[in-house]
């Protein structure tokens, strides 16, 4: 079933449509969320919003771009809000929840690598989980799906609403801003 014909279905009240339609993008809307809120458990409650938001808004997807670009564009919408939200709670509560420290969701262990092999591993993505997190809000969105969601500069310039070249800065400046970050991650380490 092709996607205009889900949506249609979708747009219809079928639920059968709409359960396809999770299943078939559930897994791309969660590694979106994920590499932007970096919670596997937020990344999940998230793409539920996701879901609710489609929907909830299905008569406005107008087909001017594809669905993977609109679904992109409000999981990254979801996901800001959710860290937001959460950033205004670390205002009131006192809690460092936007920068935690706290041990991140690591890939399971390899068993191909040795002990210290998967110690430098997991150190490596605490580093650069941290480093995206001090980003500004755009290179960390532009650099997250470009290099974690391999989308062109073109496909990030729709889904962000910017122009392509404005894409191109936002990677090369946040790549820059990365690479020092990381460095003094390890510097302080």
């Amino acid at each position: 079933m092709d996607d205009s014909t889900v949506l249609n279905k979708i747009s219809e009240g079928d639920e059968q449509a709409f359960q396809y339609f999770v299943e078939k993008y559930h897994k791309m809307v969660i590694n979106i969320c994920y590499n932007i809120v970096n919670s596997h458990d937020d990344a999940m409650d998230i793409s539920q919003d996701v879901f609710i938001k489609i929907y909830e808004s299905i008569h406005q997807f107008r087909g001017e771009s594809k669905i993977s670009t609109w679904l992109y564009r409000i999981s990254v919408n979801k996901s800001l809000n959710f860290l937001r939200t959460k950033k205004r709670q670390k205002w009131f509560s006192g809690l460092d929840v936007l920068f935690n420290n706290e041990e991140r969701s690591i890939d399971p262990i390899d068993d191909s690598l040795d002990a210290s092999e998967n110690m430098e591993q997991n150190e490596n993505k605490k580093a650069l989980y941290s480093a995206l997190h001090q980003l500004p809000e755009k290179q960390n969105i532009a650099i997250t799906l470009n290099h974690f969601e391999d989308l062109s500069y073109k496909e990030i310039a729709d889904i962000m609403d910017i122009s392509v070249s404005e894409v191109g800065v936002l990677i090369n400046r946040g790549k820059k801003k990365l690479e020092k970050l990381i460095i003094d991650y390890f510097n302080k380490n």
